[in-house]
C-alpha cells in the first residue's frame, strides 16, 4: 500500500497563502509610500500588533472575564508580565525627559490621563461591554481579521458608542474632567517608589490570580495516543525539519506571556519615537466622519488635545486615509488576518444565534462610550497608562475588574 506524501499539498497550500499575502502587503505598502514615511511606520506597527495579538490569542477581555467565568488566569498573568516589562521600559524613557520630577511637569507624550468619576464610569462601562461583546477594542480588531462576524458587529457598536460619547463629551468636561487631576506618580513619590509600588501591585495581582486558580480542581487534558502523535508529526514533519523557528513563530500558538511581552516591547519602541499605543482616537475619527455623512456634526471636544493626543478637529482635516492611526488600526486587522491565514486558522465564523449579534452590538456600544469617557481602552488607558506611571491606569484597571465581574454575571444569566 502506497502512503501519499503529505509534503506537496502542504507546500502548495502555504505557497499560495504566502503569495497572496505578499501581493496584498506590497500593494498597501506602495499606497502608504505615496502618502509618507510616517504612515509606512504606523502600517508596520499595526501589522506587528495584529500579528502578535492573533498568534498569542491575547485579548484583555478574556484576561478579566476568564477569572470570573472559568477561574482561569493564564491570559491575565501574561498581561501582568507585559505590564512589568513596559513599566521598566517606559520609566527609562520618561526619566530621560524628566530626570528629576519637579512635582508639576509631566511627560507630554505619556498616557497620563485624568483621574475622576469619568475614569471610573468609563472603566465600568468598558468592563461590562467587553465581556458582553466577547472582546475588547483591540481584541475585536484582531478577531475581525480572523473572520469573526460578531467582532465586526461589535466594532460597529464601538464606533456608535464613541460617537455618542463625543456628542456628550463637553458635558462631561464641564461636569468632571476639567477639574480631574493628571496624577503622575513620580511627581508625588519619585521614580523609585513609583516603580516599587507598581511592580508590587502586579505581584499582588499575580498572587490573587493564583489563589483564584487553585480554588478549583486542576483539569488534566487527555493523553495523546501514540498513533495521534505520529500522525501529527507526519503532517508537520516537512515544516519542522526545514523551518523549525518559522514553525514556532507562524504555526504554533504563542503563550499569553510571550504575546504580552512582545506587545510591551513594541509599545516601548513606539514610545521612543511617537507616543504609547492606543486605538480609540482613530475610532473616534471614524465615528465623526460617519456622523458627518448622516448630517450629524461632531462638536469641537474641549480640552481633549491637552491629554497628549491631537484634537478631533485636526484629525478631521485632509485625506481620510492619510492618517497615522488609520494605517495602524487597519494594520492590526490585516496583521491578524495574515497570521491566521499562514497558520491555517482563518475562516469565516458566522454565529447562528441572533442574540449573540445583539449582545456584541450592545457590548460594543458600552465599550465605545466607556473608552471615549476614559480617554482610552485596555491598550491606551490600561496597558499604556500603567507603564506611564499614571494613577489613572490603576483606577481604570480596578473599574475594568468590577465591570468585567458585572458583565460575567450578566453573561451567566444569558447562558
Amino acid at each position: 500500500m502506497t502512503i501519499q506524501n503529505p509534503i506537496l499539498p502542504i507546500n502548495n497550500r502555504y505557497s499560495a497563502k504566502i503569495l497572496l499575502l505578499i501581493v496584498f502587503l506590497v500593494t498597501i505598502y506602495f499606497i502608504a509610500n505615496n502618502l509618507g514615511q510616517t504612515l509606512q511606520i504606523f502600517w508596520l506597527i499595526g501589522l506587528s500588533v495584529g500579528f502578535v495579538l492573533q498568534r498569542s490569542r491575547l485579548c484583555f477581555a478574556s484576561g478579566f472575564r476568564d477569572l470570573f467565568l472559568m477561574k482561569q488566569g493564564t491570559t491575565m498573568k501574561g498581561i501582568l508580565a507585559g505590564l512589568g516589562i513596559a513599566i521598566i521600559g517606559f520609566t527609562m524613557i520618561m526619566s530621560g525627559i524628566y530626570p528629576e520630577p519637579n512635582g508639576v511637569s509631566i511627560p507630554s507624550t505619556g498616557n497620563i490621563l485624568p483621574v475622576g468619576i469619568a475614569t471610573i464610569a468609563g472603566g465600568l462601562l468598558f468592563g461590562v461591554g467587553m465581556v458582553l461583546a466577547g472582546g475588547c477594542v483591540s481584541g475585536s480588531l484582531y478577531r475581525m481579521g480572523e473572520g469573526y462576524l460578531t467582532s465586526w458587529v461589535a466594532m460597529i457598536g464601538i464606533i456608535i458608542g464613541n460617537f455618542i460619547l463625543n456628542q456628550t463629551w463637553n458635558w462631561w468636561w464641564q461636569f468632571s474632567i476639567n477639574e480631574d487631576p493628571l496624577t503622575w506618580l513620580p511627581n508625588e513619590i519619585g521614580y523609585s517608589a513609583a516603580i516599587f509600588i507598581s511592580l508590587s501591585l502586579l505581584l499582588i495581582a499575580y498572587i490573587a490570580i493564583v489563589k483564584i486558580e487553585t480554588s478549583v480542581p486542576t483539569f488534566i487534558p487527555p493523553t495523546i495516543t501514540k498513533v495521534q502523535k505520529n500522525i501529527s508529526e507526519q503532517k508537520t514533519n516537512f515544516i519542522q525539519n526545514f523551518y523549525p523557528i518559522l514553525t514556532k513563530i507562524f504555526k504554533d500558538g504563542w503563550s499569553p506571556v510571550i504575546g504580552a511581552s512582545v506587545l510591551a516591547i513594541i509599545n516601548i519602541i513606539v514610545f521612543t519615537r511617537f507616543a504609547p499605543l492606543g486605538v480609540v482616537g482613530e475610532i473616534s475619527r471614524w465615528g465623526a466622519y460617519i456622523g458627518d455623512f448622516f448630517g450629524i456634526a461632531t462638536p469641537s471636544l474641549k480640552g481633549i488635545s491637552s491629554f497628549g493626543g491631537c484634537s478631533l478637529d485636526e484629525m478631521m482635516t485632509g485625506n481620510f486615509f492619510a492618517h497615522n492611526h488609520f494605517f495602524m488600526n487597519t494594520g492590526i486587522i490585516v496583521g491578524s488576518f495574515s497570521a491566521a491565514l499562514i497558520a491555517n486558522e482563518f475562516k469565516l465564523r458566522i454565529s447562528k444565534s441572533f442574540i449573540r449579534y445583539i449582545q456584541s452590538f450592545i457590548g460594543g456600544i458600552g465599550m465605545g462610550y466607556g473608552a471615549g469617557l476614559a480617554i482610552g481602552c485596555t491598550i491606551g488607558a490600561f496597558f499604556s497608562a500603567i507603564p506611564s506611571l499614571a494613577l489613572s491606569g490603576w483606577v481604570f484597571a480596578f473599574s475594568l475588574f468590577i465591570g468585567a465581574f458585572i458583565g460575567s454575571k450578566i453573561i451567566t444569566k444569558l447562558m
